[in-house]
């Protein structure tokens, strides 16, 4: 078994690639090609947590198993606050392949995952990007979305606006052509923006659905586990809503997971798959003016295409 460090993830993953991996991938989750578990997810300390994530893929046979900490306070510490293991097994043998760190794994693919969603289901001519959240997803949901939409100004909104603006430091000289705002509050960033990505580790909501204005794009990615909600009820019935794979959205995602609870909305709400969408078997945008919203949980499918795509090219 061979160990690939986040350096060499990093190396042999571009996000171009990781988008089109994800997007194949996601076609074949979506027409039945795939097996793949819930997450589970063991408390540790009443905060932190470890998600164990097993999928399998057919056509070719692939599987494997993740398993991540994660550990909302990392950020502060300058640590990813998923931190992990993919692990790949030979189809035939059972032997285990490739053992790689999850952590730069997860921070592309996820990106891959909301740019893959970005392209179908926002406007053509988006042009303003707000992120709420100042971590690595941060960062990467930059890079994968200027690769599929045109972007100009970046609202980033933080705990702080100080953090906003610390994070704003460190990134922009990476997009000379971009035009990067501090925003006071997480609010004031949503309604100036085209396209909204929340990827905090947040366990209450910082996006309502009030704040977003007609013919926006919403990626709700952060909260993987039913005790984390980045977004109200609001913006969930007032949007065109896709999931990444329906029986995990069903049963973890907390913000769908309650408005089916109190009966605000039925399972018809969510238009479908995100692969569906993909593969062209059900719509995208309806309008300019509609509100679509990206509800992603991640799933094993996307972290063993891309592990593979790796592997492949460190054998």
């Amino acid at each position: 078994m061979i160990q690939i460090s986040a350096d060499l993830v990093h190396k042999h993953l571009s996000m171009r690639e990781a988008i089109d991996i994800v997007r194949k991938t996601m076609t074949q989750v979506s027409d039945g090609k795939a097996e793949l578990p819930l997450r589970m997810v063991m408390d540790i300390d009443g905060t932190n947590k470890l998600g164990i994530m097993p999928g399998a893929l057919r056509e070719p046979t692939l599987y494997g198993v993740k398993v991540l900490s994660l550990f909302p306070g990392n950020p502060a510490k300058g640590l990813s606050s998923h931190i992990g293991a993919m692990i790949l097994f030979d189809a035939e043998t059972g032997k285990p392949t490739a053992f790689l760190d999850a952590d730069a794994l997860t921070a592309i693919r996820t990106a891959a995952a909301s740019a893959a969603a970005t392209d179908v289901l926002a406007r053509k001519d988006a042009s303003s990007l707000a992120v709420i959240g100042t971590g690595e997803q941060a960062e990467t949901h930059i890079e994968a979305i200027s690769l599929v939409r045109d972007i100009k100004t970046i609202h980033i909104a933080g705990r702080t606006q100080e953090r906003a603006s610390q994070f704003i430091d460190h990134i922009k000289t990476k997009y000379p052509d971009m035009t990067f705002i501090a925003a006071t509050n997480a609010e004031e960033a949503a309604g100036k923006a085209d396209i909204i990505c929340t990827v905090t580790s947040s366990a209450s909501v910082v996006l309502e659905g009030d704040w977003v204005k007609s013919g926006t794009h919403v990626n709700a990615v952060g909260a993987s586990v039913p005790v984390m909600q980045e977004i109200d009820e609001t913006l969930v019935l007032k949007s065109d809503l896709y999931v990444d794979y329906k029986p995990s959205a069903l049963a973890q995602a907390r913000d769908i997971m309650s408005a089916l609870e109190s009966g605000a909305m039925t399972e018809d709400h969510i238009l479908g798959e995100i692969g569906d969408v993909f593969a062209g078997s059900i719509r995208s945008r309806r309008s300019d003016d509609t509100i679509t919203l990206y509800r992603s949980l991640g799933i094993a499918a996307q972290d063993l295409a891309c592990a593979e795509a790796v592997f492949k090219k460190t054998k």
